[in-house]
């Protein structure tokens, strides 16, 4: 069974960015109007991003770090065999870029292509959230039972 703060806080971050999805509709962004609802989806999504971010931290998974990208690149940089380093896992740490970026990109696409709709991002991002925590929880279940 999963900590009760591992629980809350993997159902919590997709439900606020679903919240966020749902605040975004009518909102438009180029003019950032309505004020008020601008502030609503900064509020919701800092809050899952923070909860995210406490949640990794506190799993402490090694090199991947949600909001210190810098951190991770300065890691490969530093400990990579051009600078006499040995590279230790630097296919997570490759791999955390890659997943960044890829991210970063497809929700940069959707805002540019749905003509600077909120809503279909942070949807996808709460689906995506949502999956992955449950593909997950059912790993660490199968895990316990083995």
């Amino acid at each position: 069974m999963l900590p009760r703060w591992l629980r809350i806080s993997v159902l919590m971050d997709p439900s606020l960015l679903f919240a966020a999805a749902i605040a975004a509709s009518d909102y438009d962004s180029p003019a950032l109007a309505p004020v008020g609802r601008l502030y609503t989806l900064i509020a919701l999504t800092a809050l899952a991003l923070g909860i995210r971010n406490a949640t990794t931290r506190r799993l402490a998974v090694a090199d991947f770090t949600t909001t210190v990208l810098t951190l991770t690149l300065t890691g490969l940089a530093a400990d990579s065999w051009f600078a006499g380093g040995s590279n230790p896992r630097w296919a997570r740490r490759v791999a955390s870029v890659a997943a960044m970026l890829g991210g970063a990109a497809v929700g940069g696409v959707l805002v540019l292509r749905g003509g600077g709709e909120l809503g279909l991002p942070l949807m996808l991002a709460g689906a995506i959230t949502l999956i992955a925590t449950v593909v997950a929880m059912a790993g660490s279940v199968n895990a316990a039972h083995r």
